[in-house]
């Protein structure tokens, strides 16, 4: 199953849904995503962890 992340589910005003095939790939596209549309600069271990809890399967 895929797996996917909405930004608003991080709380962003942001249509912004990332999908991968695992949660590895999912986490450099979201960090990537983060980095482009968010100006985010550094992921925080507690950002990582608000990000890992809001991925779902699809």
């Amino acid at each position: 199953m895929a797996r996917e992340i909405r930004c608003r589910d991080l709380g962003f005003d942001c249509p912004g849904v990332i999908r991968a095939e695992n949660d590895e790939v999912l986490l450099k596209k979201v960090a990537e995503h983060a980095r482009q549309a968010h100006g985010t600069v550094e992921v925080t271990p507690e950002m990582a962890a608000k990000v890992r809890a809001a991925i779902r399967e699809v």
